[in-house]
């Protein structure tokens, strides 16, 4: 099985949101992440591509970058395709939808 391998500080001007993210973030849903920022800290890795891509995480990264937050703990998804980068997008979209 494959799995992710490393974890480390990224600069947060260097990440790149999905152009396509399906996903979209009201400013109630920022604010609710920016009090869970503060609360706890950056628990909930983003997880990107070797290219610094965002897979998952947009709305934790919108969050910190309006709490100022320089650098976030990113996790490198290296091994997927293009096109299983783009599957596990939605994926992950539509499981967090699921969740009751």
């Amino acid at each position: 099985m494959k799995t992710t391998e490393e974890l480390k500080l990224i600069g947060i001007d260097e990440l790149i949101p999905y152009a396509n993210n399906a996903r979209t973030h009201s400013k109630n849903q920022i604010n609710k992440l920016k009090s869970s920022l503060r609360e706890f800290g950056f628990i909930n890795p983003i997880l990107i591509d070797k290219d610094y891509n965002i897979l998952a995480g947009h709305g934790r990264v919108m969050a910190a970058r309006e709490e100022g937050i320089k650098e976030v703990p990113c996790v490198l998804v290296e091994y997927l395709t293009e096109a299983q980068k783009k599957a596990y997008i939605l994926a992950d979209n539509r499981l967090a939808m699921d969740a009751g």
